[in-house]
């Protein structure tokens, strides 16, 4: 490329830059009509004056409208690609092959790794739960918008920016706990298990945290003039992508190592320790 067809696509990128900044000051509402810092902070974490209709029968808090909408998406994605991707699989996988994969083999790990005694139940879990807060958490930097009910447009957030669907994620994976202590081990098994009553609570609001600390900070960022251009971008998918895979590693990691735990059978270990002790001691003395 020659020094005057550089100089002038950066000029023309320049230009495009210079006429986005004035477009989005020229724009920008007045600082007279901005809503207070704090009451930005509190509808981002109740969601009390961003309610939408759903269905036009039931005022509903945002995150639930995106975690039916990201639901919908992944159960339509398993059954598009079970029907037209699975039976079309080969020995030397293609990239997408590749992909699937490695994903599955990821959560498949993980389930051998710490719970090995139900491998498939606790596996096919645990990659559910993970793809679900991944791409439920990837779903707020789509911006997909929304009318309220006070008829003001909205952007749909993170299903678990909600604190109701972190409070739900973090009690179902408790109850796959509680479920596996019960079938494998018995009441044994679920009593074990309910021994750590502050699990659920834990997991919820360590979704609720990471994910709302993220969108707190973004909406920071963008309330303030000075900050309001170019960063809020990266700031928002920064913390997205770092949330959304931190998140989906750690409620899967606990809830794997967890079920092992309540449904390794003790018993059985135990009587085999006592063999093995009653062996060598019987090795010794012969």
């Amino acid at each position: 490329m020659s020094k005057k067809r550089k100089i002038v696509s950066l000029a023309v990128f320049g230009g495009i830059i210079i006429a986005l900044i004035v477009g989005i000051v020229a724009t920008a509402p007045p600082a007279g009509a901005k809503e207070p810092i704090n009451e930005v902070m509190k509808d981002a974490v109740l969601h009390e004056t961003g309610r939408i209709n759903l269905f036009g029968a039931v005022q509903v808090n945002p995150a639930l409208v995106s975690a039916y909408i990201v639901t919908a998406i992944l159960i339509v994605f398993a059954v598009i690609v079970r029907i037209f991707f699975i039976p079309r699989f080969t020995p030397i996988p293609g990239k997408f092959q590749y992909l699937l994969e490695k994903g599955v083999g990821l959560f498949t790990g993980l389930a051998k790794e710490n719970s090995p005694h139900k491998t498939q139940f606790i596996g096919g879990y645990i990659f559910t739960a993970g793809a679900y807060i991944f791409f439920g958490t990837l779903f707020e930097l789509f911006g997909f918008q929304a009318v309220t009910v006070s008829g003001h447009s909205i952007a749909l957030p993170a299903p678990l920016a909600d604190i109701n669907g972190a409070i739900a994620m973090g009690f179902f994976s408790y109850g796959v706990i509680l479920f596996g202590g019960l079938v494998n081990n018995g009441i044994k098994g679920m009593l074990h298990a309910l021994k750590d009553f502050t699990l659920p609570v834990s997991m919820s609001f360590r979704l609720f945290g990471a994910l709302l600390s993220g969108a707190l900070v973004t909406e920071l960022v963008y309330y303030y003039t000075l900050t309001s251009y170019v960063l809020p971008v990266i700031v928002g998918v920064m913390f997205t992508l770092l949330h959304a895979l931190i998140q989906a590693y750690v409620l899967t990691m606990l809830v794997s190592i967890f079920y092992g735990e309540s449904s390794e059978k003790k018993e059985k270990s135990e009587k085999a320790v006592k063999t093995k002790i009653k062996k060598e001691k019987r090795r010794k003395v012969s």
